[in-house]
């Protein structure tokens, strides 16, 4: 287009057609008609510019003294809510004046005297001191005396332990209840104490040896072949290590056919 203009070109002379652009369409809320709407609905006459003729005050209605003052209700006697608990008022001298010269019969020294024999001396708390100035607390909150000692059920074995016996109890039966009942059938025998002593013999004695293999081994694990047997060694002996600790354990030993 622009090399068309710097050129000189007999086409340019021809009268071109304006070409316009549409212009979008406008647009239009949708609350357009509810607006309208609430606005014949909600409109008020005379709300900013007031009414368009006042009512002009009339000569005989002008404004009296305490005519603006509220109106209060009729004033009435004070009366507390709690009237009825009140005390009777001390006696004036317009009253009944009182009876003088009663005497009573009562002797107040002997009175003292017998409460005082037969009242019961009281108990001092228990208190201990805790710092250099005697400052004391009192004992039986702080922890220091055993009161549990003093409890109804001191002494006795408590309920879970009396159930956990009685259901050990129970236990062991029924197994020697199932070892007799294998005896009878021949399934199992009982290992007796002289071959328990001998197999216990051997243990140690294959564990010695092991020992002794194992303190015959190099301070230095260099290779694979001399870490792989200490290895061994450790194994084997920590597995005769478990069978001495439950042969030793159990001194009856059941053995299944």
């Amino acid at each position: 287009m622009y090399s068309q203009l710097m050129t000189e070109s007999i086409y340019n002379l021809i009268p071109k057609e304006e070409i316009r652009q549409p212009k979008p369409k406008q647009h239009t809320s949708k609350f357009k008609e509810n607006v309208k709407v609430e606005e014949k609905i909600v409109k008020k006459p005379k709300k900013t510019m007031g009414p368009a003729e006042v009512v002009k005050p009339q000569p005989d209605k002008f404004l009296k003294k305490h005519e603006k003052e509220p109106i209060l209700p009729e004033r009435r006697k004070f009366e507390y809510s709690d009237a009825e608990r009140k005390k009777p008022a001390v006696p004036t001298t317009k009253d009944e004046p009182p009876l003088l010269g009663l005497k009573t019969t009562k002797n107040f020294i002997t009175k003292n005297a017998v409460e005082t024999i037969m009242s019961v001396p009281g108990i001092p708390d228990k208190k201990f001191v805790d710092t250099r100035n005697g400052d004391t607390q009192n004992l039986i909150p702080s922890g220091m005396e055993p009161k549990y000692v003093h409890k109804r059920d001191y002494g006795d074995v408590p309920t879970y332990l009396r159930k956990r016996q009685e259901e050990m109890a129970r236990a062991q039966e029924e197994y020697n209840a199932y070892i007799a009942e294998s005896f009878k059938k021949g399934a199992m025998k009982q290992l007796s104490e002289s071959e328990r002593g001998s197999i216990l013999m051997g243990l140690k004695a294959n564990w010695e040896d092991l020992y002794h293999q194992y303190q015959g081994l190099s301070v230095v694990t260099d290779t694979l072949p001399k870490k792989h047997r200490k290895e061994r060694l450790e194994f084997e002996m920590k597995q005769l290590e478990r069978d001495i600790q439950m042969m030793e354990k159990h001194s009856t030993i059941y053995i299944s056919n």
